[in-house]
């Protein structure tokens, strides 16, 4: 049993697709005061469901509007008789505050995870958290934490055609996921791929760099991977750096386009060759005429949550 927590949504109307599975219906009334009131319209008793909702921002809903609607109806199932209720939520909002940095500093990522367990969640699907590690040690409940880059394989292979070709962390922190996306790359491409790192410091909410580059890039076509584009600044700079560096085309992939504030004039930059993101966010931040939109490219993770879904349904119901 499928559902789905937002009505307009392209992701989930393509991983119902993908699953040959309709979107199960549901209530949702909205009283005077702004509180919700969510009830399937189906009798769950027995079943195996999964809720998809991706918890970003937006004019409608902030991230914690859909978080608390979202837990509400995982216990709402529960206390009707479903068998397990699996959260399918491509976007996690919180991953990103998973350690303390300052003195008194939450852990968000951790809370967010107690919540979840509070309420009976069986598992949750997730795309390409902020720190795997960090949200796999966050969670008691079992997680499944699948890589973007498995979304963007067929879409670089079409860009880099015989080339010589790199994969670079905008960051130290990103190294781990870079590294992991050019070893897939060399056995998919039977040929070798470079790897290359970007100084970034950030207190504060201040990135600052010096724009060193660990790798070598000269003359190639460099895939820059992070989790997601928030402001754009960082992979502005990144590319910036790897410009300098002598990279031939920097192409910025992430799994999650925020792309808040400023994020249009900064992917604008002209070392960023190209953009390419997943679908668990659309991109609405953009303006629809512009530079930034032009180097745009959406891939679908669609695919990827529905091949985990039935190997996790099939291992259920067997």
């Amino acid at each position: 049993m499928l559902f789905s927590l937002d009505p307009e949504s392209t992701f989930a109307l393509a991983l119902a697709a993908s699953l040959d599975v309709p979107l199960a219906p549901r209530e949702d009334r909205t009283f005077e005061d702004g509180e919700h009131k969510l009830r399937p319209l189906v009798d769950p008793l027995g079943r195996d469901v999964y809720i998809i909702d991706s918890l970003y921002g937006e004019s409608r809903s902030s991230p914690h509007d859909k978080l608390c609607r979202l837990l509400m109806f995982i216990a709402t199932l529960r206390d009707h008789g479903a068998a397990r209720v699996t959260a399918v939520v491509p976007y996690l909002a919180y991953a990103r505050k998973d350690r303390q940095t300052k003195p008194f500093d939450p852990v968000t990522l951790r809370y967010v995870a107690q919540l979840f367990e509070a309420v009976g969640t069986s598992q949750l699907f997730v795309l390409e958290a902020h720190n795997v590690a960090a949200f796999q040690n966050a969670f008691r409940c079992p997680t499944v934490h699948l890589e973007a880059h498995r979304a963007f394989d067929q879409v670089v292979t079409g860009l880099v055609a015989d080339g010589a070709l790199a994969v670079a962390s905008p960051d130290p922190g990103g190294v781990k996921r870079a590294q992991l996306w050019r070893e897939s790359l060399e056995k998919s491409l039977m040929r070798p791929v470079g790897f290359a790192m970007i100084d970034k410091r950030r207190s504060a909410g201040v990135v600052s760099s010096d724009n060193l580059v660990a790798g070598e890039v000269d003359s190639m076509t460099v895939l820059l991977l992070d989790d997601l584009i928030a402001s754009g600044d960082t992979m502005k700079r990144a590319a910036l750096a790897l410009q300098q560096a002598g990279a031939r085309a920097v192409v910025a992939c992430a799994a999650h386009g925020l792309f808040v504030n400023a994020a249009a004039e900064a992917l604008a930059c002209d070392s960023i060759a190209e953009i390419i993101v997943t679908d668990s966010v659309p991109p609405f931040r953009l303006p629809a005429a512009g530079s930034a939109r032009s180097k745009l490219r959406v891939v679908s993770a669609a695919p990827l949550f529905a091949q985990a879904i039935a190997a996790s349904h099939e291992a259920w119901s067997c």
